[in-house]
């Protein structure tokens, strides 16, 4: 790919997704421009990824072909009322954004503009993100497909229709918190039996990664999953029947829906 793909934000996941499409090798580290307020970020990108850095948002918005908006929710108007007049005709602008809807994307460029929203998680660091893709109707399909190249670069996608993002932000979005709250609980349990933390926190960690790439990979239920490894009168199905008392899964659930409740309250 030869376009020019721009990122007004160098934060954590302007970052990773960066890094991503450039260990993919679908575009040269040359023809990757990042903008930010922080020369310490600019210095770190241009130090570690090799790619080029300005203080200009203006600049990168006028270069590029394909536009990431990688800042925080209440800084799009200021961001999108700055480079609005500086944009290329038909660039592809991709925003990263909880609370910002499509439609309020294109009316603050108060213009009809190419915008795919998309939603990510944090797991993009290690290029193991899930990604959700949401499209507005002046994207083509070949233009979905070129952004899907360079999204897959740093884990999975799924275009999804914008009605659904509330519950994709709780169980995608927001759900690496729930992961890690996980495995640091099952390490501190592992850790007042006598494991050291460091290596309580190993095997907890690679118990999910290996378990939810056993889901992925064989495409079985998650639940005929959990049977193969409760043996009858074992120690794990005590383990289930204890976790299922203390109301295990209903918090899972609970917190999400508290999640997806205030995902919906954002977008108003």
């Amino acid at each position: 790919m030869e376009k020019i793909i721009g990122f007004i934000g160098g934060g954590n996941m302007g970052y990773a997704i960066g890094g991503g499409i450039i260990s993919s090798n679908i575009v040269p580290k040359e023809n990757i421009i990042y903008s930010d307020p922080s020369n310490e970020r600019l210095k770190k990108l241009y130090n570690d990824l090799g790619v080029k850095t300005s203080n200009s948002n203006l600049l990168v918005a006028n270069e590029s072909d394909i536009l990431f908006l990688a800042v925080k929710p209440d800084m799009y108007p200021e961001v999108i009322n700055e480079i609005k007049d500086y944009i290329k005709k038909d660039v592809i602008i991709i925003t990263i954004a909880a609370g910002v809807k499509l439609e309020k994307s294109r009316e603050l460029f108060g213009k009809d503009v190419k915008i795919i929203r998309i939603m990510p998680n944090t797991p993009a660091l290690v290029k193991e993100s899930m990604t959700a893709v949401m499209p507005n109707e002046f994207i083509t399909k070949e233009e979905l497909d070129e952004a899907l190249l360079l999204l897959n670069a740093f884990g999975k996608t799924e275009v999804v229709s914008e009605k659904l993002i509330d519950g994709v932000i709780a169980v995608s979005g927001s759900s690496p918190a729930y992961i890690f709250m996980l495995i640091e609980a099952m390490g501190d349990a592992a850790v007042s039996s006598g494991i050291p933390r460091k290596m309580a926190y190993k095997f907890a960690a690679q118990a999910v990664l290996g378990s939810a790439k056993m889901v992925l990979e064989t495409g079985m239920h998650p639940g005929e999953l959990k049977d193969m490894v409760c043996s009858p009168k074992g120690t794990t199905i005590e383990a289930v029947e204890k976790l299922e008392e203390c109301g295990f899964r209903n918090a899972i659930i609970q917190g999400m829906k508290a999640c997806e409740k205030k995902s919906k309250e954002m977008s108003k």
